[in-house]
């Protein structure tokens, strides 16, 4: 089962768009070892706070990023560039969704989730009913 490495980093003072630069180059590295995907999130209310995420099928693939010789180099040249520990942890995806954003477009702005859920070929009755098998 693949399961999501997310590493969270807190950067330094006035450093936050240099890490972030810097970051973003590093967490791409990750999809040559095997990750099958990768992503960096930053905070849009505490500009300094980031969230790495990293999917592997493997997790030695994950250590072998992880102790690879271009994230031990970022970390290394870096290291004033962010707070420690930095303390990474596997998560394992149980939901997820995503819209096309021409579907959305196209369905307009109803803005109750009806439309959406006949585009998907389901009905309110089908979310109601497995919400309430899930409450029982």
């Amino acid at each position: 089962m693949a399961e999501t490495m997310v590493v969270p980093w807190y950067a330094t003072g006035f450093r936050a768009d240099a890490f972030e630069t810097a970051l973003n180059r590093a967490a791409a590295v990750a999809m040559r070892y095997n990750a099958g995907s990768y992503a960096v999130y930053r905070s849009s209310d505490d500009l300094y706070r980031f969230q790495q995420l990293a999917e592997f099928s493997d997790h030695h693939d994950w250590v072998r990023y992880w102790e690879g010789p271009e994230m031990v180099a970022f970390r290394a040249t870096h290291s004033g560039w962010y707070q420690v520990p930095v303390l990474y942890a596997s998560w394992q995806c149980t939901a997820s969704g995503r819209l096309d954003p021409a579907v959305a477009a196209s369905l307009g702005t109803a803005g109750n989730g009806h439309a959406v859920a006949a585009h998907n070929g389901g009905s309110d009755a089908d979310v109601d009913a497995e919400t309430e098998s899930e409450s029982a």
